[in-house]
């Protein structure tokens, strides 16, 4: 009986997985597929600003703000206007988007930093770079967090430090869960570099 009732309870746990991983991997096709869509304006812009080797990282950070929906969808509105929702069209995200990347990314390069430096300053900003090339040169979430916590988040106004829940596959296995309020995304370079491995495995179907 007890032998009979595992076998049912093993069946149903692995039912429930295919379904969930069914699920995840077509969420994530039909984020590809719309971001895909504006391959043609991301290659322009690369070539613009002359950083075409990072065609796939820009493709990651649409991915990583908006799924590839709305108007701003590398969420570059507060870079160029300093504040939100400024931006209209995706063809002016993706050019404002692309140019401060390239900012980050030269940068970086000029401070002996890494790519990841320069991608977590798209979220941190560009004064984060000056703090990873003081203190090794290579981003790490270490540095990350205590750039967000004891910085970033205190000069916005938290000067508590207070948190709040933010649901990700790197945050639930490295705090539990939270972000600092004000202290922009401490994960925000893994999630990018997660987002940039999807786009180059399944390049292939787009």
């Amino acid at each position: 009986m007890f032998k009979k009732i595992s076998k049912v309870l093993l069946k149903i746990f692995v039912l429930v997985v295919i379904i969930g991983v069914s699920a995840i991997g077509y969420r994530n096709y039909q984020i590809l597929k719309r971001v895909h869509q504006y391959d043609a304006d991301v290659t322009q812009a690369v070539k613009k600003y002359q950083i075409q080797e990072y065609e796939k990282v820009a493709q990651a950070i649409i991915f990583t703000e908006s799924k590839g929906r709305g108007s701003d969808i590398m969420q570059s509105s507060e870079s160029s206007y300093g504040q939100q929702n400024k931006i209209a069209t995706s063809e002016e995200s993706i050019d404002t988007g692309v140019e401060f990347l390239a900012k980050a990314i030269k940068k970086a390069k000029e401070k002996n930093c890494d790519i990841w430096t320069a991608v977590q300053a798209y979220n941190f900003g560009l004064d984060y770079i000056n703090y990873v090339a003081k203190n090794g040169g290579k981003n790490t979430l270490k540095l990350a967090e205590n750039y967000s916590k004891n910085i970033l988040s205190p000069i916005l106004g938290n000067e508590e430090k207070t948190k709040y829940r933010y649901w990700g596959f790197q945050s639930i296995f490295y705090n539990g869960g939270f972000l600092y309020h004000n202290g922009g995304n401490m994960f925000y370079a893994d999630v990018v570099k997660m987002n940039e491995k999807k786009i180059n495995w399944t390049n292939f179907l787009f």
